[in-house]
């Protein structure tokens, strides 16, 4: 991928509803979700998830600025009600284990989402062995690093699972993480309802 600006038709002249680099702010390579595509003045445009305010927000991109393309055959869905996470594969349940989400003044934001990133160099007592990036984005604590990405990861408490315990992240034991890191690939389509 090269640098990007996402606009909101597809056409060099549209307003910039965002801006797409080659590299996410850990370091890794930036995907995004693609949802359709168009031809305009002999260039293919295709519509993309754009990680910024408000979360859900897409644009447009011409497609040769971007890298190849990939199928994902899983989904994660995250229940903020039943406090459970649930990964499929196609149609078949995998993997299901209680979480924490965010309490009511820094909540988990919902909508749909993709795992970006699988991080291990943060692992520590707090987060847990590991954490996933997501595309979603705290609306609340926008000065977190990097303004506010939401991330799956492990606890030092898991006593408090399941319940309203983070500020927006969502946790789960360490063992169920690193379960769900064996068997959840990055670019996995990530619905919080």
């Amino acid at each position: 991928m090269r640098v990007a600006e996402a606009r909101a038709t597809p056409s060099v002249k549209a307003r910039v509803v965002g801006r797409l680099t080659p590299r996410t702010p850990e370091g890794t390579t930036t995907i995004v979700p693609v949802f359709r595509r168009a031809l305009r003045s002999g260039a293919l445009w295709v519509e993309v998830g754009v990680p910024v305010l408000p979360n859900g927000t897409t644009g447009w991109v011409q497609r040769a600025t971007l890298g190849g393309y990939g199928f994902v055959g899983s989904r994660l869905d995250i229940s903020l009600a039943n406090l459970r996470a649930t990964l499929y594969h196609g149609s078949k349940r995998v993997f299901t284990a209680p979480i924490g989400v965010g309490r009511s003044k820094w909540p988990t934001p919902t909508g749909r989402f993709i795992i970006r990133n699988k991080l291990t160099k943060y692992a520590s007592a707090m987060y847990g062995p590991l954490a996933f990036g997501t595309t979603a984005r705290s609306a609340v604590l926008t000065d977190w690093p990097a303004g506010g990405f939401v991330g799956i990861h492990g606890t030092d408490q898991p006593r408090l699972i399941p319940g309203q315990i983070s500020h927006g992240c969502i946790r789960l034991r360490n063992g169920d993480i690193l379960r769900l890191a064996r068997l959840m690939p990055i670019g996995t389509p990530v619905t919080i309802r």
